[in-house]
């Protein structure tokens, strides 16, 4: 079976995300290939997930990145000082950055 395939997006996530994107992608007949990296301000731990895919299923793929991988707000506790509770602050988390290439026919960028 020949797919055709047009578009190659790059999809840089954070670690934590990327089993449940893959799961998905998968399900509904995206393959990936997934590379591991680190970067940004913290050293956190990223996935950069790459896709061959057909023009008409693009919106499909990127509905499925951002589904799971879009950024949200999470409570986390700041320690508070001495004989003081902790502080529950809402800080950032997840998102994603992704890059859509085209291919020519001849499979070349």
């Amino acid at each position: 079976m020949k797919v055709n395939c047009d578009k190659l997006v790059m999809a840089v996530l954070q670690g934590d995300d990327y089993p449940d994107v893959v799961r998905d992608l998968n399900e509904h007949g995206f393959y990936v290939t997934l590379l591991n990296s680190s970067g940004g301000f913290l050293k956190k731990r990223s996935v950069t997930i790459i896709i061959g895919l057909e023009k008409g299923r693009l919106d499909d793929a990127l509905g499925i990145l951002k589904l799971h991988a879009g950024e949200r707000m999470e409570a986390s506790f700041q320690p508070g000082g001495v004989g003081m509770s902790a502080v529950p602050i809402q800080i950032r988390k997840g998102g994603i950055v992704y890059f859509i290439l085209n291919i020519d026919e001849s499979g070349n960028f």
